[in-house]
């Protein structure tokens, strides 16, 4: 986790003053240092990222995702493979359908329109072909710290957390930024 933090702080600082940092860069360094760390023993897993370009995110969303990212791939790369000789582990970031919103609201009165805003929204999915999560797990109830971490972090940036079980595990992030003007 502290590692995470220190990626981001080294990433904006070759950024030169920029406060803004380019997130699926700052990911692929991340991901590729959970690799190193981890003792694979005589495991082959494989890393498949699929991570569209120059997304930069302010440090109150490039915080909580790389914390995110660092306590899924780490519990990948502890827990999904036990038994066997091969795995995946699969990571994707996108931007999907953004919509422009006109709000209409009132102020002392009077009807004030907002035009021109957008929203847009993110899908970051970590997933794994591993042995799966155990039926009896619930994101709602899980008692183990990373799980807790992960959830309110999603919370923090107003996102939505959705866990599938179809072939391994397989977690997606939704969030929204606000585009300015």
């Amino acid at each position: 986790r502290v590692i995470s933090i220190a990626l981001i702080h080294e990433e904006l600082h070759e950024g030169k003053g920029i406060d803004k940092l380019n997130f699926p860069l700052y990911l692929q360094r991340l991901v590729e240092n959970l690799f190193r760390t981890y003792t694979l023993g005589n495991v082959d897993i494989s890393l498949s990222m699929y991570l569209e370009e120059n997304f930069f995110f302010d440090m109150d969303t490039a915080v909580p995702l790389g914390l995110i990212v660092n306590e899924l791939v780490s519990n990948s790369l502890k827990y999904a493979f036990e038994g066997r000789e091969k795995g995946i582990i699969q990571i994707k970031l996108s931007r999907e359908e953004s919509r422009k919103e006109n709000r209409e609201y009132i102020d002392s009165g009077q009807v004030n329109k907002e035009k021109g805003y957008a929203n847009t929204r993110f899908a970051l999915s970590v997933s794994d072909n591993g042995v799966g999560m155990p039926e009896s797990f619930s994101l709602e109830n899980s008692d183990t710290l990373g799980t807790q971490l992960v959830t309110t972090l999603v919370a923090q940036l107003d996102g939505e957390l959705e866990l599938n079980r179809d072939s391994g595990t397989e977690f997606v992030i939704r969030f929204s930024i606000p585009d300015r003007k």
